[in-house]
């Protein structure tokens, strides 16, 4: 059975899409740590990061210094944090998480609510900022 991961990049399930390649696909996490928390993965399903073939695992990793650049551009933070934890979904997925101090890539914290509307928001000025570089 198909990850929920690729029943997003299949159509299946809609998503908030802020970039996508033939080979890569960056989202907005549905609960996120902070407006703007991006989920990149392959298109690929892998589950394990480390189970990619190296020319898949760095150009996740080239693909997601771009979204994280965009990410930059379009919501105020000092920096974006990056984490693979691969623990509740078995595709393999980096999170961008924009970040003010070092306690907001804390996973145990309460996961932010956002309306539909604000979701939309944020991933069109992603978007708009990954389609400019």
């Amino acid at each position: 059975m198909a990850s929920i991961f690729s029943r997003i990049v299949a159509g299946e399930i809609p998503s908030w899409k802020v970039a996508e390649d033939a080979d890569f696909y960056a989202f907005l996490d549905i609960n996120p740590l902070a407006e703007g928390h991006t989920l990149v993965i392959p298109k690929k399903e892998v589950d394990y990061i480390f189970d990619l073939d190296p020319e898949t695992y760095a150009g996740l990793w080239q693909f997601a210094a771009r979204v994280a650049a965009a990410v930059r551009a379009a919501v105020p933070c000092k920096r974006v944090g990056v984490a693979v934890l691969g623990m509740e979904v078995p595709h393999a997925h980096i999170h961008l998480v924009p970040l003010q101090t070092e306690g907001d890539m804390d996973f145990r914290k309460e996961k932010k609510q956002l309306t539909p509307e604000r979701f939309a928001q944020i991933a069109s000025a992603i978007a708009d900022a990954f389609n400019k570089q």
